[in-house]
């Protein structure tokens, strides 16, 4: 899981220095209101929907907008009806990246991804093309400071059900589950006083490609391009970076 370990610090680094408050509420409410549509507006019924209001809280997303977008999402035929879709494509060195969207207008989306592939280098493709390439997890993350010991976090992870544990980063333990068990183990460990930053289901690749640096960059340019869009929610790919060049992006 080192691959995919390192690509979510790149991105959890980038994302504090990068991100634009306005765009990322606007990601959040829409990933909020997709699942109080889904599943309802009680959060303590409805897990996708807790996750995602705790994914806002988490970027300081005030709670009147919370509240508002699931009062709209769940209020009848006014608000906006986001739709769900998958791009899959090629990156730069023949990775494949999933594109994860929630949309009004499927036909801006994939013109604006298929745009968005074609400038940084990359191939929009078919259904299918490269989904194989990964599987959906549970992650949880917990930060690395001095009250946390990696080996007593992993323990009373796997205890608690986790899949795998991965403690390589220097500053970020990542916890694998089933996706039903994301829930459980999250729980589990807050309930032995583990300091969870963040708990998802996300996609999770099953083999990492490792790229050249020029490659690498050329990659990450896509990514971060495809995650400017306002109807992208998350973009998943399998590229591992050469120490060096992760070092640059990271720090």
């Amino acid at each position: 899981m080192s691959g995919h370990s390192k690509w979510s610090t790149i991105k959890r680094a980038k994302g504090i220095t990068d991100a634009k408050r306005g765009a990322l509420f606007t990601k959040v409410a829409r990933e909020i209101s997709v699942a109080a549509r889904q599943g309802g507006g009680d959060p303590d019924a409805n897990y996708r929907l807790r996750l995602a209001v705790e994914k806002a809280r988490a970027v300081n997303m005030p709670s009147d907008n919370i509240k508002r977008t699931i009062d709209k999402a769940t209020g009848g035929g006014d608000g906006d009806q986001f739709e769900e879709i998958v791009y899959e494509g090629y990156g730069p060195g023949g990775i494949a990246i999933l594109v994860e969207a929630a949309t009004d207008n499927r036909n801006r989306t994939a013109a604006e991804v298929r745009s968005m592939f074609t400038k940084a280098g990359g191939q929009l493709a078919g259904s299918g093309a490269v989904a194989w390439q990964f599987e959906p997890r549970g992650l949880i993350a917990v930060m690395r400071d001095g009250s946390v010991d990696a080996d007593e976090v992993a323990l009373a992870a796997i205890d608690a059900g986790a899949e795998d544990v991965d403690t390589e980063s220097d500053d970020t333990i990542e916890i694998y589950t089933s996706p039903g068990d994301l829930e459980a183990v999250r729980k589990a460990l807050e309930g032995a006083g583990v300091p969870v930053d963040s708990a998802e289901n996300t996609m999770v690749a099953k083999q990492t490609v490792v790229l050249d640096s020029n490659k690498a960059r050329q990659a990450l340019r896509l990514v971060d391009l495809l995650e400017d869009l306002d109807d992208v929610q998350r973009v998943t790919a399998n590229f591992d970076i050469p120490e060096g060049v992760f070092a640059e992006v990271a720090g």
